[in-house]
């Protein structure tokens, strides 16, 4: 499509009218109607702000490309993947994560991850699922991957609320880190990570929540929130995947997670 379709199909799709968007841009409805129609060129600086504006790469805007892929919003049902979690934990032994399973399920109840109709519980039962799918089958990193956002997420709930034990608890509780600002986030990250190093199980729930959150980051985040995201992996996920590494029982892990971490950042680099 042209640079004027391009234009059109974005607008559209985010229900703004010419005049909206004008507005945004600090033009007149009349220049984007130019644009729209192939009549006139955007220039440089206004492409760039349309970018900004509409969320989109600067290449999206001007790429002539034949159609648009569809994209989904989840791979797994949500419900198989509950079933599946409560029937390995029945059969493994594993009393806190039963325990979790309900209790985040209620707790996001009604809540969807960002820009999306997908309910947010797909998230932490997802990381529960890839715990197990690489075997690792400790009644504590399953329950604290479902719970993982429950207290930073969830108004009224704190570490006492929790259904769990106290290693549960523990992990829940370095791996949710406090609000930040911009002029403190730096200090606030870096207190965080360094504390959450001593203990590997928070560790790897911490990065398989990397994985997924890096996964399904291009549809639920704006593109300042996806640069920040990729050079916070990049500062401290190397320190976060040695730990695990020589953590003996989550040495393949290791493995796998640095495998999908560092693939996923040289994608979005590539295409951002």
């Amino acid at each position: 499509m042209s640079i004027g379709k391009n234009i059109k199909m974005l607008r559209e799709e985010r229900s703004l009218t010419q005049e909206q968007l004008a507005e945004q841009l600090g033009v007149t409805f009349q220049a984007v109607s130019s644009w729209e129609r192939d009549e006139y060129m955007p220039e440089i600086g206004n492409v760039k702000k349309l970018a900004e504006v509409m969320d989109v790469s600067v290449s999206s805007l001007i790429e002539d490309k034949p159609g648009t892929f569809k994209m989904k919003d989840a791979i797994y049902n949500w419900e198989h993947m509950k079933t599946y979690i409560k029937t390995s934990a029945r059969n493994l032994g594993l009393p806190n994560t039963l325990k979790a399973v309900d209790f985040a399920t209620e707790a996001h109840k009604g809540v969807n991850r960002k820009r999306s109709s997908v309910p947010y519980i797909y998230h932490p039962y997802n990381i529960a699922c890839h715990a197990l799918a690489m075997d690792i089958n400790d009644d504590a990193v399953i329950a604290a991957c479902l719970l993982h956002d429950v207290v930073e997420d969830c108004p009224g709930i704190g570490y006492d609320d929790l259904p769990v034990d106290d290693e549960v608890k523990e992990i829940v509780r370095l791996v949710t880190h406090a609000k930040t600002t911009d002029e403190n986030r730096d200090e606030v990250m870096r207190a965080y990570y360094e504390e959450m190093k001593q203990n590997p199980k928070a560790v790897l729930v911490k990065c398989m929540d990397r994985c997924h959150n890096l996964s399904t980051m291009a549809g639920g985040l704006s593109r300042e929130r996806i640069f920040r995201q990729i050079r916070e992996t990049e500062e401290y996920y190397p320190e976060l995947l040695r730990v695990i590494k020589e953590t003996m029982e989550y040495n393949d892990a290791a493995w796998l997670l640095k495998y999908q971490i560092e693939s996923m950042l040289d994608i979005y680099k590539r295409l951002m």
